[in-house]
C-alpha cells in the first residue's frame, strides 16, 4: 500500500463568504488529504487545515503533524490491518490527522470488501447512501440571506441555521424575522451563536427565541463552563446545541451528565479524530437519550462525504453536510446536492473518486 499526501486549496462560487461569529471572513479552505493505493483501489481522506479558530491548531502545525504520521506509520500492513490495531495512530496524532487517517482507511478497507464505508460500521446501511441537510446562512447583508434562503428552499433544503452573535443581538431578532415575514413556517429555523454570548443574557434571549419559533440555540456561551450550561439548560424554553464544547471523550461524557435536560451533540469528525471515534461517540450519546446531530466544518467532497456515511450509520435527528455545495475546485467528484439531500455516486467505500492531478503532492 502506498501513502501519499496531496494539498488544494478550495474555493466557492456564487460570491458565497464563510463569515460567523468564531471564524471571521474565510476566502477559502485549506484541505489536506492522503491517498492510499493498494492494488486497483484507492482510498482518500481528507481534513481542513485552517480551521485554528476552532481547535487552535495552526495549519503549519496540522502539516507537519501529517508528514510525521506518513513517515511512521508502517502502511505495507495494509488497512485492515491498522484498522484492526490503530493505537499508534489514535494516540499518537492530532485529531484532524485522526481523521483523515481514518477515512482514508476505511474508504479503502470498504473498496475491498465491496461495501459502502457506512456499513463498516452498520449492517443496515445498504440502502442508498443519502441524507437529509441542513444549509447554513452566513453573516451578510439582509438582501443576500433572503436570497439564499430562496435558493436553498427551491432545492428541497427548508431546514435553515442562522448565523448569530456578531452584530447586537436585536439585530439577529430582525434578522430572523425577515426570514419568517418571508418564508413562514415553511423553513425550520435555528442560530448559531458560536460561543460568543455572555450567560447573563441567555434567558431572555431564549425565550425571545422560543417565541419566533426556533428550533435550537447552537452554542450560546464560550465552550468549557459545564455548570453554567447546566443551569441554562434547567430553565431554557428551547433545545441546547453544543458543539465548541464537545471535542474529546471527556466532553462526551460531560454532556452526558445533563442527559434528561434540553441539550444536544453537535458532533463532527475533524474534533473527534475520524468516523471512527464519531460514530463512538454518537452511540454513546444514544444510549443516554441525548438527540444528535453530525455535521462538519465547511469541507470538501472527500470530508463532506464521510460526514454523510456516519450519518448513515448513526441516523442523527440532524444533520449539517452543506460543506461542499458550491465548490468550483474541488479535485474530489461524485457528491451532489438535490431535494434537501446529499448523496454520493460511488456504491462501495465512500462513493467520490480524488483526482490526484488537481492537487499539490507534499
Amino acid at each position: 500500500m502506498k501513502a501519499t499526501l496531496h494539498r488544494a486549496s478550495l474555493h466557492y462560487g456564487d460570491g458565497l463568504v464563510l463569515h460567523t461569529a468564531s471564524s471571521g471572513s474565510v476566502g477559502y479552505l485549506d484541505a489536506l488529504y492522503l491517498r492510499l493505493v493498494n492494488d486497483d483501489k484507492t482510498g482518500v481522506g481528507e481534513t481542513r487545515i485552517n480551521i485554528a479558530y476552532l481547535n487552535g491548531l495552526e495549519a503549519a502545525n496540522v502539516l507537519d503533524d501529517a508528514r510525521s504520521a506518513l513517515a511512521r506509520i508502517d502502511w505495507t500492513l495494509g488497512a485492515q490491518a491498522l484498522l484492526e490495531d490503530a493505537r499508534d495512530w489514535r494516540i499518537n496524532h492530532c485529531a484532524p490527522v485522526r481523521m483523515m487517517i481514518d477515512s482514508a482507511l476505511c474508504d479503502l478497507r470498504a473498496q475491498q470488501l465491496g461495501v459502502s464505508v457506512a456499513a463498516l460500521f452498520n449492517a443496515h446501511a445498504a440502502g442508498p447512501q443519502t441524507w437529509r441537510s441542513n444549509q447554513t446562512l452566513f453573516w451578510s447583508s439582509d438582501e443576500t440571506m433572503l436570497a439564499r434562503a430562496t435558493g436553498y428552499l427551491a432545492r428541497g433544503f427548508s431546514e435553515l441555521k442562522l448565523r448569530v452573535g456578531i452584530g447586537a443581538f436585536e439585530d439577529d431578532l430582525r434578522r430572523i424575522d425577515l426570514l419568517r415575514e418571508r418564508f413562514g413556517q415553511r423553513v425550520t429555523l435555528s442560530i448559531d451563536a458560536n460561543g460568543q454570548w455572555q450567560s447573563a443574557d441567555c434567558p431572555a434571549r431564549f425565550d425571545a427565541l422560543a417565541e419566533r419559533g426556533i428550533e435550537y440555540v447552537e452554542q450560546p456561551i464560550a465552550a468549557g463552563d459545564w455548570t453554567t450550561l447546566r443551569a441554562l439548560a434547567q430553565s431554557s424554553p428551547l433545545t441546547l446545541m453544543l458543539d465548541e464544547s464537545l471535542q474529546s471523550p471527556a466532553d462526551i461524557d460531560a454532556l452526558i451528565a445533563l442527559s434528561g435536560l434540553p441539550v444536544a451533540a453537535h458532533l463532527k469528525l475533524v474534533k473527534l479524530g475520524g468516523m471512527t471515534a464519531t460514530i463512538d461517540a454518537a452511540r454513546k450519546l444514544t444510549a443516554a437519550g441525548i438527540p444528535l446531530m453530525i455535521g462538519q466544518m465547511n469541507e470538501g467532497a472527500a470530508a463532506t462525504a464521510a460526514a454523510l456515511h456516519v450519518s448513515i450509520a448513526t441516523a442523527p435527528r440532524w444533520a449539517e453536510l452543506y460543506g461542499a455545495d458550491g465548490l468550483l475546485d474541488d479535485p474530489v467528484s461524485g457528491l451532489s446536492y438535490q431535494e434537501g439531500n446529499v448523496g454520493v455516486t460511488g456504491r462501495t467505500g465512500l462513493g467520490v473518486a480524488f483526482n490526484a492531478n488537481l492537487a499539490q503532492l507534499i
